[in-house]
């Protein structure tokens, strides 16, 4: 015999031994598979003619699912065609605001603060008024320089300031305004100074009532009577009525608007119009329309609370007001640039 031949023998002679001994090993384990009923190969597809997206990729059925027999299942009686594999379209739908049925009788049958008998009337007494406080009842102080400005116009340039703030609670407040205005190098020409009581009567507005005295040329106290809020559309509104001590009875109604061009800039339009039941030639104020305002201002909020703005207000004095002011030497219609500041804290 050759080498190779030799070589050969030896290894089967080695290698049979392992061999029985690997098989009769493998022999000795039990079947993992054993007792499990599997489906007959010509068992239908209880999924087919249902249509996959084409990206899903159907997991790897196990073989076995606690101890479940798949084959004793009948999906032939499944109907498929109700079935929503997606988007659980069987499910009944919601009834939706128009069709909730009213709350049940006996839901408001309880006591109005049933945690008294529990917690007892004193400790949630303390704990209502915690949580009053909590949500605004408390007082505070707010001030707004709602216009500071210089107005250059034909002739003696001028300067106007409209102050107000309150201090209180959300529905009860101490209101005060103050308005005034001048040309420069002469005496101040209007300056008036309101302290009124204000009181919510709704959401968004306050009646006030109060004095208003006036310094400038004829010394005049009137009491006061007006509503001040925001309109709908986001109009501030401001109105009253004034009866003076001499009984000559004004009114003034004022509103405004802020609208956003970004963050910061803002344009303001504004109008004001002043009446009169009656002729005042002490005040140089005719019956009927006394004078009417229309301005546009625009500002750039620095902070929320500091704003510098620049505008363009244009005045008219109507009636028996117009022939006042040009028995005066006055214009009836005078236009004003202006440049101010509006603050608040």
């Amino acid at each position: 015999m050759t080498r190779m031949t030799l070589a050969a023998l030896a290894l089967v002679t080695f290698a049979a031994p392992l061999a029985a001994q690997d098989h009769s090993a493998h022999q000795a384990q039990p079947d993992p598979h054993a007792g499990h009923q599997m489906p007959a190969p010509q068992t239908a597809n209880p999924h087919a003619g249902h249509t996959m997206p084409a990206t899903y990729q159907p997991a790897a059925e196990p073989e076995a699912m606690d101890g479940m027999d798949h084959s004793t299942m009948d999906h032939g009686t499944m109907d498929h065609s109700t079935m929503d594999h997606g988007t659980g379209a069987d499910a009944p739908p919601s009834p939706g605001p128009d069709m909730e049925t009213p709350p049940p009788p006996e839901a408001g049958a309880g006591p109005p603060r049933a945690a008294d008998a529990i917690w007892g009337a004193d400790a949630m007494r303390a704990s209502r008024a915690d949580l009053q406080k909590t949500h605004g009842d408390y007082n505070l102080f707010w001030f707004q320089a709602d216009r500071a400005e210089l107005q250059m116009r034909d002739g003696a340039d001028g300067y106007l300031w409209d102050l107000q703030g309150y201090y209180g609670g959300p529905t009860s407040r101490f209101w005060f305004k103050s308005e005034g205005e001048g040309s420069f190098g002469q005496r101040i020409e209007e300056l008036e100074v309101q302290a009124l009581y204000s009181r919510a009567i709704a959401p968004f507005f306050d009646l006030q009532a109060g004095i208003r005295q006036d310094f400038a040329g004829s010394d005049t106290t009137y009491a006061v009577v007006g509503i001040q809020g925001l309109v709908p559309y986001m109009f501030e509104a401001d109105g009253a009525l004034f009866l003076s001590h001499r009984g000559d009875l004004t009114a003034r109604l004022e509103a405004e608007l802020d609208q956003r061009i970004t963050q910061r800039l803002i344009i303001q339009p504004r109008a004001e119009l002043n009446l009169s039941a009656q002729d005042v030639p002490q005040l140089g104020i005719g019956a009927g329309i006394d004078s009417f305002e229309v301005g546009v201002r625009l500002r750039y909020e620095i902070i929320r609370e500091i704003a510098p703005y620049i505008g363009i207000e244009q005045n008219w004095r109507a009636g028996g007001s117009a022939d006042f002011a040009r028995a005066a030497g006055e214009d009836a219609s005078v236009t004003n640039y202006v440049v101010g500041i509006r603050l608040w804290f």
